[in-house]
């Protein structure tokens, strides 16, 4: 058979070409709905955990004139006569409370140090150094004016370092926090203990179930997948209030241990990291059940029958050949319910106590109750990186061996 002629291998290339905008166009408007609902909120959201323009956009001139400042010679007469009447500006148009919390998050106790010199600074006169220094006399001290001068950037890595738990000394040098101001990263490695420990428990109870509903009658089968989809049919905060009815002192589970003598006092099982796991294991198990079920389902059964005709023990033969073959569902059960559970805070919030509050639970203090967008983003940044550094770890580690992910 003769190769195709030009014109007919531009025919074919055209055609291609045509066939490949023609898919493109189809799932254009996907692509636009993810960019719009996903993507830009996601990357407006990290962008919060860099910015920093409060204090610039309410008092640019101090700000300009603070970042020429050399950060180290006494503050000058030059100085306090531009900041003074822009910061009574800024209380007029009431952007100053704004720039006022910045400069408090940068230094404790400054915010109101700020409101107090707003507030007068409209009857300051000449020299106004002397007026600021009459009002409070920190305003002659130089390190009051270095706090003022961090925040004068609109950037900022302060909000990064901190998930961190590091931060710029006086000479701007990365530091690590003291140990008793270290906070985040104990955050983090508990998210990480607490979704690993709720991953290996889905997959010791739920691998059971799956290989039991895989080898059942239809009848039976049906029963069991229908009771491990009942939880999706009802919200995770119906089913975590459950469990707290069920795990408290009085609670049926305490009752019935005490009325068969197994105990004699009843058990702390909620509020503490046991009530945690209870809960989120319920929770995420049929993302384990699920896909370890499917992939059950398509080893043929001759494979392990084969193995035992050629003289292998039952478990032997379920080792080396039924498991090999299951592991591809159980993998990616495994991603998905890590991956979930590092995200989770309703559970670990209603059940769960102090110690046992994971990083989502911070994300939304900072969010809702603080008011500190540039905290809560840097810290879901840092969650969104720990997802993604696991994503690929594990597709490095497993990937190349066929399971999916």
């Amino acid at each position: 058979m003769s190769a195709p002629q030009p014109d007919l291998r531009r025919a074919m290339r055209r055609a291609e070409r045509g066939r490949q905008l023609t898919a493109f166009l189809m799932v254009l408007p996907l692509l636009a709905f993810l960019g719009v609902v996903f993507v830009a909120p996601i990357a407006t959201t990290l962008t919060k955990s860099i910015a920093s323009p409060d204090v610039s956009n309410a008092l640019p001139q101090t700000s300009a004139m603070l970042l020429n400042w050399d950060g180290t010679s006494p503050p000058t007469e030059d100085m306090a006569a531009i900041m003074v009447p822009e910061i009574a500006g800024a209380y007029a148009a009431k952007t100053i409370a704004a720039a006022a919390t910045r400069i408090n998050e940068e230094q404790p106790g400054m915010r109101s140090v700020m409101m107090r010199a707003a507030r007068e600074a409209g009857e300051m006169q000449p020299p106004y150094l002397q007026a600021l220094t009459d009002l409070d006399p920190a305003w002659a001290e130089t390190e009051r004016w270095v706090h003022l001068q961090a925040t004068a950037t609109p950037y900022t890595a302060r909000y990064l370092l901190a998930v961190l738990d590091l931060r710029r000394d006086q000479g701007g040098v990365i530091a690590a926090v003291p140990p008793d101001q270290a906070l985040y990263l104990d955050y983090l490695k508990r998210t990480l203990v607490i979704s690993l420990s709720v991953t290996l428990l889905c997959i010791v109870i739920g691998y059971p179930v799956a290989y039991f509903a895989a080898h059942a009658r239809p009848v039976t089968a049906r029963i069991v997948l229908a009771c491990v989809l009942l939880p999706f049919w009802i919200s995770v905060l119906v089913r975590t209030a459950a469990w707290m009815t069920l795990l408290q002192r009085e609670g049926m589970v305490n009752s019935f241990l005490l009325k068969a003598g197994l105990i004699d006092a009843p058990l702390e099982l909620i509020f503490n990291r046991l009530g945690v796991y209870i809960a989120m294991v319920h929770v995420l198990l049929p993302f384990v059940v699920l896909p370890t079920y499917n992939a059950m389902r398509t080893i043929p059964a001759a494979h392990v029958m084969a193995a035992m005709s050629l003289g292998a023990r039952p478990f032997a033969a379920f080792r080396t050949v039924y498991l090999p073959q299951s592991l591809p569902g159980v993998s990616a059960g495994a991603l998905l319910v890590f991956i979930l559970a590092l995200g989770y805070y309703i559970t670990p919030a209603l059940v769960g106590g102090a110690q046992d509050q994971m990083l989502s639970y911070l994300i939304t203090q900072f969010a809702l109750n603080l008011g500190n967008w540039g905290m809560a983003s840097a810290a879901a940044g840092l969650l969104l990186l720990t997802t993604i550094v696991v994503y690929v770890v594990f597709r490095k580690a497993f990937g190349a061996r066929g399971f999916t992910v």
